[in-house]
């Protein structure tokens, strides 16, 4: 969700050791893929964001990493915010799994508080740019969580019936593919030109424009989309009567509207028409073909299953560390003793108090007029138990799972407010 464009040409990843291939594991959290990244030696966590032109480092003292050729900048992403600063480096030595770049630019966010980190559950370090896979055809399978990267002179297409190949179209740094969408029972389908953003955790957005007849919706509510590099992003998620792409065509689809204030600082927009990101990516075994501008999709075991909004209306965060009592049982004493004409070993157990530090799950942001809402729950409340499960036994995607888990589930929560626990309890509703 950065979208942010850089001009500074740069050399390109390869694959070590003269190899075809180079296979790469990455977790799948949140609808992000996150990968493992070195820099100068200093290991590090990112998300690969094909929305972003350039690797973006978050809140790093500059003097815990060896960088040269270093000049600040300022850096305009989307969100309501003001544009923050960076440092702008040139000559890093990147390398994930068995691919390198010795002469990569990386930008350092400087004095920010932008943090992804507590909402995703995991320490993400930056952002990992289009550059990654611009020189290479890559295979991605998301059940698997697995990329594997070829080099494009050697790489051979195989027959596939249930396989799509359209073209992608490669604009500054940015690819597009054209889809077409209806937006409501009655409208007519309409030609879109959406930027494949694997940065982007929802299913697609839609920018209202006269010129191709995108308005907004007429049944919608309004919600934080996300969170940019300056700040949240705000606007009306919706639904769409449905989504083709190629041979694929996707039924009741989520999208979201963003409000031009949390466009202020993006490009003109031109020809294109929003974003498609990982909600309907993540359905398809994608092949990504760079260098001959094609994409490949084929639908895994996730292309059916129903785009589901957020029925709680709590959206959760990591925040801070929380002393988690646990008892502990063990062998205190052993002592023998006679009864009658018996021998026998009596054993004393007594249980030990252990503390252990655990992050703490609070609710971030709770959407207007939501269940959680209209049953009293804040922002800042931390979440101590779900339906009797106490949080600190699972991942923050876990909580959020149970949270909004079916239509007509009652939700029971005990949290923490003001040193105080208290008791709330609510019903998941379909949204739109």
């Amino acid at each position: 969700m950065l979208s942010c464009s850089f001009s500074y040409g740069q050399d390109s990843f390869i694959i070590a050791d003269g190899k075809h291939s180079e296979k790469l594991r990455f977790e799948f959290i949140n609808n992000l893929i996150i990968i493992p990244v070195e820099i100068n030696g200093v290991p590090f966590s990112f998300i690969l964001d094909t929305g972003v032109s350039k690797p973006i480092l978050f809140n790093l003292a500059t003097d815990s990493l060896q960088i040269s050729n270093a000049r600040e900048i300022i850096i305009k992403g989307l969100g309501e915010g003001e544009p923050v600063k960076a440092i702008h480096t040139k000559g890093s030595t990147m390398k994930i799994g068995g691919l390198s770049n010795k002469n990569q630019d990386l930008y350092i966010l400087s004095n920010t508080d932008f943090n992804l980190s507590s909402r995703i559950g995991k320490d993400v370090d930056g952002i990992m740019s289009y550059e990654l896979l611009k020189g290479f055809v890559v295979k991605i399978n998301f059940p698997r969580e697995v990329m594997k990267f070829y080099n494009p002179s050697r790489y051979k297409y195989k027959k596939c019936r249930k396989c799509e190949t359209k073209t992608l179209a490669l604009e500054q740094d940015k690819i597009y593919i054209k889809a077409m969408v209806t937006q409501h029972p009655t409208s007519k389908p309409k030609k879109v030109k959406l930027l494949l953003d694997t940065g982007s955790s929802n299913a697609i957005w839609l920018f209202k424009n006269k010129k191709y007849n995108i308005a907004a919706p007429t049944k919608y509510f309004e919600d934080i989309l996300g969170v940019g590099l300056n700040g949240k992003v705000s606007g009306k998620r919706s639904r769409i009567e449905q989504l083709v792409i190629g041979k694929y065509n996707l039924q009741d689809v989520k999208v979201a509207y963003p409000d031009s204030s949390s466009l202020q600082y993006m490009p003109p927009i031109r020809d294109r028409n929003g974003p498609i990101g990982m909600e309907v990516l993540k359905r398809f075994h994608l092949i990504l073909d760079y260098p001959n501008n094609r994409i490949t999709y084929k639908k895994n075991y996730l292309y059916d299953k129903p785009f589901k909004y957020n029925m709680s209306g709590i959206d959760l965060r990591h925040n801070g560390l929380r002393a988690i009592k646990d008892l502990v049982g063990g062998l205190n004493d052993v002592t023998r003793k006679e009864e009658g004409n018996h021998n026998g070993v009596e054993i004393m157990m007594q249980k030990s108090i252990r503390y252990e530090l655990l992050p703490a799950i609070e609710i971030a942001d709770v959407r207007d007029q939501s269940p959680a809402h209209k049953a009293g729950l804040q922002e800042g409340d931390i979440v101590l138990k779900v339906n009797g499960k106490e949080t600190h036994k699972y991942s923050l995607q876990e909580v959020t799972e149970i949270l909004n888990e079916k239509v007509g589930k009652k939700i029971k929560l005990i949290i923490e407010r003001g040193g105080s626990e208290l008791k709330f309890s609510f019903v998941l509703n379909k949204v739109l």
